[in-house]
Parts: structure tokens; C-alpha cells; sequence
């Protein structure tokens, strides 16, 4: 209805002679394909997404003081990005755009399967590793943004072998609603987050604005998370240890005249959004993009600012064993295929009704999917899954499709 309404009322400002003042936001299909490639100021997720909120007004938390003291009030922050490589990596986190052309690979589980979005993914064979060129044994994640499905696929501690990928797991994000992951599940990220929305880019700097709060790490955290986070990882319930998805906000009365045009845009994101607690890691790293054109040096200036300048904003409720969130996992009524038996290379529609699901995965061969069929040309006989997930689990249904052949 909104979008019909916008429709008209750009009509009727048109024939009144008006100027057209109803500005889009650039969506997916403005991104560039290509490896640390422009967004072309394209922001994941809905603008009212915790990512994207404004929380400059925010009440500060209680426990605020407290719990900056727990972190260390007199840390510095870091970024944990820049140009160059330091022992032969790169720094920062890398991402590729890729057209909805690009083909689709399936993806090996090595560790947190059941908590993953199975393939297929399309991630290229020369796709980034987190540190590259020799990434090591570190996180090595793999980030992938689809800009004509607009979906967002995230792999951590991954391998290419030959035309496939390993990964301890593996999260599928639909970068135009408001998704999350089950509560109580890991993504490529210890929170169950996404981590490219978190990350600083050099483009969003030159432009003069982050529009989007920050993923940043501490060494120890809370077995708890609040939302936005969906997961801890920690056996620790000390109440003073920030909790999984904790926000903090740089205090408004910082003085940043003096910094650079490059680091007062982040920190001026860090006021308006604040940074999002992701990981475990170093003390107040905050996560970017590596770039060629970022200094090294002005970066390193953001260290004159310790935890003491930020408060944590308010967490309304603080998730841990004890009040785990309850609900249903999607319901799917059917799914089922147009003809069960085809010769090879014939049509077939696959068909679902599926109910309080926030995103659908159809494997193998086809990824996430939105609406309520495909068609597809099977090639030999598959047993295709339907996955629809929500925030209290997922649920699967199968159909099996004999090809026969001539």
C-alpha cells in the first residue's frame, strides 16, 4: 500500500508542475560487482534496523560504568583495518559483489552444520579470505553480496577445495528485511550477527558518513546476548562482562574537531550508532574493510580515544539460559513439485506454502528464495529440501524429482 501510495502522490506532484521531492534510497542493484568494489551507497537492511537506528538519544544503561570498568575504562580503541598487510595479510575483513549470475557452489559444514544455512552459495574461486594472501588459521571469513537477489552470504574459518568450500559454518542474510538468526545460533559471527553491515569502508568515509553503527570485539564476554545478537560464546556469567550485542556510543561532549575528515566520520558514527559487540577479540577493536586508501597512521590516531569516552546504551533485556526466548518454528503446509517423474531438461515447478518464516533456502542447486515457486530443469534425479527459518528454529520439508532419461 505504501509503495502504491508513493507511486501516485509522485503522479500528482508531477502533473501539478511540482518538483519531484520523493528520493529513493539506492537499493542492491547500485553495487558494483567485483572484489572491495562500491555500494554505490547502498546500506544492508531496512533504515528502522538496529544496524541503522540512531542512537544518539538513547538512555545510557545502569550498569554502564560498571561494565566499561569490566572492559578496561582506560583501553584504547583500534582499528582493526587499514591498507597494506601486516605479516603478509591483509587488514581488515574483505567482501565481494557478485551479479546474480554468478554460479552457485555447495558448501561443506566442518563444525557448526546445524547452526548453518546450507548451499548452494555463489562464491567465487577467487573469492577474498580474510587475510589474504596467505590467510593462515585465523577467522577467514568470506563475505559475498548478491546485488540482483540482494542477499548477503557469510563464511567463517573457510576453504576452497577445488570447485567446492569448506567452512565451520556459514549464515545466508536477506539484506532488504529486518533478518536474524534462531535464537540460541552462531552465524559466521560469534553473535549470530551479520559482519559486513558492521564494517567501515574507506567509500563511506570519502563521502563524509557511516550510516550504520560498527562491529567491535572485546577479550571477554557475558554468557548473554540482547538483541540485535542471537548467540553468546562464553562460559562466563560474571553481570559485569558485556553480553553479545551490548552497543556502545561515544559520549556526545567528545571533542573530534581535531581529528581528520576520515576518522571524524567514524567517530561521528560512533556517536550517532554507536558499535556493536560481535566478538570475542582485542579490547575495542572496531571491524573495516581493507583499502588501499586508508593511512595507517591517521587510523592509529583513533587510539587517543579510550573506553571511558563511551557509555553502553540501554539493553532492555538481557537474554541468558534462564529466559531464552519461545515461539513457533515456521510451518510448512506443502511443498511439492509439478510432475514427480520428467524427462531431462523438462520443467518443473517447485511449489510451497510456508508460514512464519523469515527467509527460505531451497537446496541443492537453488539458494534462498522469496515467493512461493521456482521453476527449475533438473538434470537427474534430486531430492530437493525446503528450509524455512525463523527466530524460533527451522523447519524442512522434501520433494523428490526422478529424472528419466531418453
Amino acid at each position: 500500500m505504501k509503495h502504491w501510495l508513493a507511486i501516485a502522490m509522485a503522479a500528482l506532484l508531477s502533473i501539478a508542475g511540482c518538483p519531484l521531492a520523493l528520493a529513493q534510497s539506492p537499493t542492491c542493484s547500485a553495487m558494483t560487482p567485483g572484489q572491495l568494489t562500491s555500494l554505490g551507497g547502498f546500506v544492508p537492511f531496512p533504515a528502522d534496523n538496529p544496524w541503522n537506528t540512531d542512537v544518539s538519544s538513547a538512555d545510557v544503561d545502569p550498569d554502564s560504568a560498571n561494565i566499561i570498568n569490566y572492559i578496561g575504562a582506560n583501553v584504547t580503541l583500534h582499528a582493526d583495518f587499514g591498507s597494506g598487510d601486516y605479516n603478509h595479510q591483509s587488514i581488515g575483513i574483505p567482501y565481494q559483489v557478485v551479479a546474480g549470475t554468478q554460479a552457485k557452489v555447495n558448501v561443506k559444514f566442518t563444525a557448526y552444520g546445524d547452526e548453518s544455512d546450507p548451499g548452494p552459495m555463489p562464491i567465487p574461486r577467487n573469492a577474498l579470505i580474510e587475510g589474504y594472501p596467505h590467510p593462515g588459521n585465523g577467522d577467514r571469513h568470506v563475505l559475498v553480496l548478491d546485488k540482483d537477489g540482494c542477499w548477503l552470504y557469510e563464511l567463517y574459518h573457510s576453504f576452497r577445495k577445488g570447485v567446492l568450500w569448506n567452512a565451520d559454518s556459514a549464515a545466508i542474510w536477506d539484506m532488504s528485511i529486518d533478518a536474524q538468526r534462531p535464537y540460541e545460533w552462531t552465524s559466521a559471527d560469534a553473535a549470530g550477527l551479520p559482519i559486513f553491515v558492521g564494517l567501515a569502508r574507506y567509500e563511506e568515509v570519502a563521502a563524509g558518513a557511516i550510516n550504520h553503527a560498527l562491529r567491535f570485539t572485546v577479550p571477554a564476554t557475558r554468557r548473554a546476548f540482547v538483541a540485535p545478537a542471537a548467540h553468546w560464546a562464553s562460559s562466563n556469567d560474571d553481570p559485569n562482562a558485556p553480553p553479545m550485542g551490548m552497543r556502545l556510543r561515544l559520549h556526545p561532549d567528545v571533542d573530534i574537531s581535531s581529528f581528520s575528515p576520515a576518522n571524524q566520520a567514524i567517530l561521528t558514527a560512533l556517536k550517532k550508532y554507536g558499535m556493536i559487540l560481535a566478538d570475542n577479540g582485542s579490547a575495542i577493536y572496531i571491524s573495516g574493510a581493507p583499502d588501499s586508501r586508508w593511512s595507517n597512521d591517521d587510523l592509529h590516531n583513533l587510539g587517543t580515544i579510550t573506553a571511558s569516552d563511551f557509555d553502553v546504551v540501554a539493553m532492555n533485556q538481557i537474554y541468558t539460559n534462564s529466559n531464552m526466548p519461545s515461539g513457533a518454528a515456521p510451518s510448512i503446509a506443502s511443498f511439492s513439485a509439478s510432475s514427480t517423474t520428467v524427462a531431462r531438461g523438462k520443467p518443473v515447478t517447485l511449489s510451497w506454502n510456508a508460514s512464519g518464516e523469515l527467509y527460505n533456502i531451497i537446496s541443492p542447486v537453488v539458494g534462498p528464495v522469496r515467493g512461493n515457486s521456482i521453476v527449475l530443469n533438473p538434470k537427474s534425479t534430486t531430492t530437493y529440501t525446503l528450509y524455512s527459518t525463523n527466530q524460533f528454529g527451522r523447519s524442512v520439508a522434501s520433494v523428490t524429482v526422478k529424472v528419466k532419461r531418453r
